[in-house]
């Protein structure tokens, strides 16, 4: 009996995937306890709408991360910090901040987790971040490190 999955089960396939199960299982387990539904005509409409419903929604997702990307690529971030001899930051300039200043002055809000620092930033100076925005989507910003 085919049948589409409401979740997903371990050993069984994934939630929305369309599968072989035989009749006493599916009859007996998956039905009664709300885990799939029969693979007929107006299940297998509603899965596919569904699924173009969430393509269209990432290639949204997707069009959206690009414009930004393009924004990125035109803007240097300037972030101000107290800085000692030989350029030498007081701490340091992290992700966070940078997301911070990024959202005070441009309006793009990053989610900081994106923002592609291998480590924290120590001395004064130009610098290009790679922010991670979609699938395959990476956004280059400058960020100029200055003395207050």
């Amino acid at each position: 009996m085919k049948v589409i999955l409401k979740a997903d089960i371990k050993g069984v396939g994934k939630k929305d995937e369309i599968i072989n199960a035989s009749d006493g299982h599916a009859r007996n387990y998956l039905l009664p306890k709300g885990l799939a539904v029969e693979a007929n005509a107006e299940n297998m409409s509603r899965l596919k709408a569904k699924q173009d419903s969430a393509k269209y929604k990432k290639n949204q997702e997707k069009e959206e991360a690009i414009k930004i990307a393009d924004k990125l690529g035109k803007i240097c971030l300037k972030i101000k910090v107290k800085s000692g001899e030989n350029g030498k930051i007081f701490g340091g300039v992290s992700s966070k901040e940078i997301a911070q200043e990024l959202e005070k002055e441009y309006k793009i809000v990053v989610d900081k987790k994106k923002i592609d620092l291998k480590e924290t930033i120590k001395t004064l100076g130009m610098r290009t971040v790679e922010i991670k925005l979609f699938e395959g989507v990476i956004g280059k910003l400058k960020i100029d490190v200055i003395s207050e």
